[in-house]
């Protein structure tokens, strides 16, 4: 069972009668109608109607089909006395949290009882909508991407094709066909959220900007890249608060964010120059057209491939959870990847790259945050299996007893 997590979540919350809209919401490609499918399988055992309907269509529905598929599940209902309705790509259907509102509410003075599950695959769109209208009447099931640790348990892959090849479930049957697996990444992942997914639903006066500030993130994934630079290698980019904006769209939209400089305070301050990291590494393999015999016949792009990998495994365990922080340092020459903050303490991290650069970071960091511990990870420290597989919260306990 895929996502196991998740679905026992859901399914408890439904059978209990929960009071609330729950929502899943996470990039795409993670198993979220997946999810709903085990979901709805377990509740037609137990008598219980299930209606699920998908707003995925290039011309964005208006909110009437919401109306109309909410009308069909209270029929369900009303005839097998209890029913639930999942909505996928919900925020595809134009002004769906005032209209998913009206109806919820109007379920509720009347005395039914119908649930109600919305999928989503922007976290930003989804928390957009449902801030500004269904405050206090939704619960959040986030849906990351794939942990090497699932990919491995569900599929057997190892650390070095997670890698190269990330974890997209769907795409396992087509990674020992480079280019039937790239061509998977683009159209199912890419291309939706770059000409669909944002544009539908954002105000985006430079699309094509948008498209090369993601090439670009991946082309430097895990590099510290300041917005000066990136206008200078960016066709007609405006300015950089432009380019921080689209950034923030493509993290909402999970596909890459820029990590900010740590500074040792609580107080932060938007660095001008960004750590870029796409957030699953198919994403950067895909994108640069990188095989795996391509990566094993280049150090410094697996280099940079483990180094992303790190990153984006500290990035969905403290931030999509809402734990802690992930940023990264740099004074002067002197760099470290990764710092992980958490609410009690911080903890330096350095990916082993083969060259003297990192060790020299790690001493100065340690010069400047003497009571801030520091690991090195791959090379002789600690093995990168491992560390993917580590709650990093427990990570930063453990550097500090």
């Amino acid at each position: 069972m895929y996502r196991r997590q998740q679905v026992e979540l859901l399914k408890a919350r439904l059978l209990q009668g929960e009071s609330r809209i729950q929502i899943l919401s996470g990039p795409r490609q993670t198993g979220k109608t997946t999810i709903a499918t085990q979901v709805m399988e377990d509740l037609g055992t137990r008598d219980i109607s299930c209606t699920f309907a998908s707003a995925d269509s290039a011309i964005p529905h208006e909110a009437d089909w919401i109306l109309g598929k909410w009308i069909e599940a209270r029929l369900q209902e009303e005839g097998s006395g209890r029913a639930v309705l999942f909505l996928d790509e919900i925020q595809k259907v134009r002004g769906w949290a005032e209209q998913v509102k009206l109806l919820w509410d109007e379920d509720r003075r009347q005395g039914r009882k119908l649930g109600v599950v919305l999928l989503g695959s922007s976290r930003l769109l989804m928390m957009r909508g449902t801030s500004e209208s269904l405050m206090g009447r939704f619960e959040v099931i986030p849906v990351f991407h794939w942990s090497y640790h699932e990919m491995h348990e569900a599929f057997d892959i190892d650390v070095e094709t997670y890698v190269v090849q990330g974890g997209y479930p769907g795409s396992v049957d087509l990674m020992e066909d480079f280019t039937r697996w790239r061509g998977y990444i683009l159209d199912a992942i890419v291309e939706p959220v770059l000409t669909r997914d944002l544009l539908l639903s954002f105000r985006v006066d430079k699309p094509a900007l948008l498209r090369s500030l993601f090439v670009l993130g991946c082309r430097y994934a895990s590099q510290i890249l300041s917005y000066n630079r990136m206008v200078g290698q960016l066709q007609d980019a405006g300015n950089t608060t432009t380019l921080a904006h689209y950034l923030e769209l493509l993290e909402g939209a999970g596909l890459m964010t820029g990590l900010q400089k740590f500074s040792g305070s609580e107080v932060r301050i938007r660095a001008s120059s960004p750590k870029l990291l796409p957030l699953n590494n198919a994403l950067v393999t895909a994108v640069v057209g990188l095989s795996p015999g391509d990566v094993a016949q280049d150090p410094v792009w697996r280099g940079r491939l483990v180094e992303n990998s790190v990153g984006c495994s500290f990035y969905e365990q403290l931030v999509n959870r809402r734990k802690g922080r992930l940023e990264y340092w740099r004074q002067g020459g002197d760099e470290l990847d990764f710092v992980l903050r958490t609410e009690e303490d911080s903890l330096g991290i350095e990916v082993a790259s083969g060259s003297g650069h990192g060790r020299r970071g790690i001493r100065a960091f340690s010069q400047r945050y003497p009571g801030t511990p520091v690991l090195m990870v791959g090379g002789d420290s600690l093995p990168l299996e491992s560390i993917l597989k580590q709650d990093p919260v427990q990570l930063v306990k453990l550097a500090k007893s």
